[in-house]
């Protein structure tokens, strides 16, 4: 057993007894014993950190003088590390080192620099990156790195620059050897004064510059230095126009013509503060007569920050308040009593596709805000997220943010800013959310809980569902897990009361449930006597349903036109060499794709390894079926849904939205398609291959 004191600089003494790892969930390794101690005004010596690098463990700097005040728990800290420095996260202090651990305090490196004058993690963010990488076995600072937006993620820039030596060795070199490699970097850093590894890398291939640096540096010719570069996300500004106090608007507005007047009007339906350029396109007027009403006294430009809104202009739902079903009181019952009395508690809640399942997070989160909690709700896929977060907006307004990684980096560091000041106390968002710095957490949702979405399955490994059980309890929160079909392990843990089982068996309205067909298609072979992706029974459904003026969608896992491309003379299929599986073949920019690295290539005209020209198109994607739709069906407006049409970030929630607004009568696409969407005026949905995935 490890004991570890930290001090906190609020005066208080922690004290981990930190045992062995437990497979467990809720058997943490930690107890923490809190104490008030007379030496507040000891400032920390020593920060324990955490990088992000693949090493599970902490390091131990010196803080300067300097830092001593300033340090923080959560906040970044540069150090040097080995033979360069890098960037790491305070998850400790210590004003004294513990002599049972062995450290000798003179080869104890000193820190560099504090980046964050506040901190950037919170306590709890940071508690459950250390649940997360002890479970994982997958590295904290790792998990740290993940928390944070990208733009908020701090880079280290090498600078170069020319020493005294350096400058006076230049002058010696003549003819061939001042058109070496390494004479031609010292006379770039010479003419630049100084520059950076990145710069010099444009000037001059990488290789023969990381080289050239290396000798020079040895020589003593230049020298190289780190400094941490500030985030990429910074607050976006803009020049604004407001109105001045009204003591002398009366003299000032004795002889405005006709167009100041239009502007002072439009500013004050405004109220009174409206962006520079927006007033001159509304007003329809030039900036000297904006520069006019300035000299007058009359308004007065400054700049401002501006908020880069995911929901800008987006079209909002009606905020309809919904008679609850029998089932969604006894449920909400159950939910409302357990966030009031401020204990963790787990819910799993198994209700059939149409039963209510997302009226009753809503109601549960209003809940949470009416006792002044926050709450957040976590969805398997970034294509749930235009939907749910616009119906959050129009029940909670400005007080909902969203958080995924197909937002612009401005628009995450401003979401992720609101959250931090508590601004906003509802967020949505993919699995990277959980770390989202909410503050007096009172329910977390994880909607289709069962979705193998939320497991990210590269470094750092979590599992977001799980990871949410967990923070719920460390915040004493309420989680709910919610699904139609929830898995097997969320059922085993409801079975041994881990978590409470709530129903909700039947659908809103008494609708009955949707009846499915499957079709034999090698029956229809026999049939038609020749291979066919349609059957007659789906296609006469389309047509029928259609003529009821109803919607249909028509689900293929498999993007692209063909599955793969195979020569029929000497059964050569093309294959990725990264992956060692076969491309696809996608017809749009008639290129040859690998769906697990993206590697592309031109599709060939003959065999490459026979030169035979019986080339051969196998399989369907949704490229195809989309295509053979169109043919057969050339009166009705379809459109794809799959990575490829989605490439611009607005183009997927313009399609949905406009196929909500019955502006598409079918939609084709992939898994996108099939996760918790509510189109009520769908009544077909066709699965093409559903063996295939």
């Amino acid at each position: 057993m490890l004991i570890r004191r930290v001090k906190l600089l609020s005066g208080f003494v922690i004290t981990f007894c930190v045992k062995s790892s437990s497979p467990e969930m809720f058997n943490q390794s930690k107890q923490i014993e809190t104490t008030r101690t007379r030496a507040s005004q000891v400032l920390p010596q020593f920060a324990e950190i955490v990088a992000p690098l693949g090493v599970r463990q902490t390091f131990t700097y010196r803080l300067p003088t300097s830092l001593q005040n300033l340090a923080r728990l959560g906040s970044r800290l540069l150090v040097p590390f080995r033979n360069q420095q890098i960037v790491g996260y305070i998850v400790a202090l210590h004003d004294q080192l513990d002599d049972d651990l062995g450290f000798d305090p003179s080869k104890i490196k000193d820190a560099l620099e504090l980046i964050d004058a506040e901190p950037l993690l919170t306590s709890q963010v940071l508690q459950l990156a250390q649940w997360v990488a002890d479970y994982y076995a997958t590295s904290w600072g790792e998990v740290l790195k993940a928390a944070l937006p990208a733009g908020l993620n701090a880079t280290i820039e090498q600078i170069l620059a020319v020493t005294n030596n350096g400058r006076d060795e230049l002058l010696k070199l003549s003819g061939a050897k001042l058109a070496s490699s390494k004479a031609q970097v010292l006379q770039t850093l010479t003419d630049k004064n100084e520059i950076s590894m990145r710069e010099l890398c444009k000037t001059f291939d990488a290789k023969t510059a990381k080289r050239a640096v290396r000798e020079l540096e040895k020589l003593g010719w230049i020298s190289v230095t780190s400094r941490a570069l500030t985030a990429q996300a910074k607050p976006k500004k803009q020049k604004a126009v407001r109105l001045m106090p009204p003591e002398n608007h009366a003299e000032s507005t004795k002889k405005l013509t006709e167009a100041h007047e239009k502007t002072v009007q439009i500013i004050i339906e405004a109220g009174g503060e409206i962006g520079f350029t927006d007033l001159i396109e509304e007003a329809n007027v030039s900036a000297s007569i904006i520069n006019t009403l300035e000299k007058r006294g009359l308004i007065e430009t400054f700049v401002r920050e501006v908020r880069r809104d995911p929901l800008k202009n987006a079209k909002l739902p009606d905020d309809d308040n919904f008679d609850l079903t029998t089932g969604q009181t006894e449920v909400l019952r159950h939910i409302e009593k357990a966030i009031e009395t401020s204990d963790f508690k787990a819910f799993l809640l198994h209700g059939v596709t149409g039963s209510g399942k997302t009226e009753v997070y809503i109601r549960s989160m209003r809940h949470a805000l009416e006792m002044g909690k926050t709450s957040l709700m976590l969805v398997p896929e970034i294509a749930l997220t235009p939907i749910f977060s616009r119906r959050l907006r129009a029940h909670f307004g400005e007080t909902v943010a969203i958080l995924h990684s197909s937002l612009s980096t401005g628009e995450r560091f401003d979401e992720w800013r609101r959250i931090k000041s508590g601004a906003a106390k509802i967020v949505i968002g993919t699995r990277s959310a959980i770390f989202a710095p909410l503050d007096n957490l009172g329910v977390i949702v994880v909607d289709e809980e069962h979705d193998g979405s939320y497991r990210q399955h590269e470094q750092p490994f979590y599992s977001a569902r799980d990871a949410a059980v967990v923070r719920a309890k460390f915040a004493d929160a309420v989680v709910i897990l919610g699904s139609a079909t929830p898995a097997l392990e969320s059922f085993h843990n409801a079975n041994i009361n881990k978590y409470e089982l709530l129903t909700l068996p039947k659908r809103v309205g008494n609708r009955p449930m949707a009846q499915a067909e499957i079709v034999d298609m090698r029956e229809v072979f026999k049939v038609a006597g020749k291979d066919e992706i349609f059957s007659s029974q789906l296609l006469e459904a389309i047509e029928e349903t259609h003529n009821r003026g109803e919607q249909s969608i028509i689900l293929l896992n498999r993007r692209g036109f063909s599955q793969f491309v195979l020569c029929r003379s000497c059964g050569e299929s093309i294959k990725c060499p990264n992956c060692d599986v076969t491309l696809t073949f996608h017809r749009r920019e008639s290129n040859l794709v690998c769906h697990y690295c993206n590697y592309s290539r031109r599709t060939p005209k003959v065999c490459p390894k026979c030169d035979s020209k019986y080339i051969f198109f196998i399989g369907e994607g949704t490229e195809q079926i989309e295509d053979i739709l169109k043919t057969k069906f050339p009166d009705l407006r379809i459109a794809r849904i799959d990575r490829d049409t989605t490439i611009r970030k607005s183009l997927f929630e313009e399609t949905l939205l406009a196929f909500a607004d019955k502006k598409i009568d079918m939609l084709v696409g992939t898994q996108m398609l099939a996760k918790g969407h509510d189109f009520p005026n769908v009544t077909l949905v066709g699965v093409v291959s559903v063996d295939a995935g």
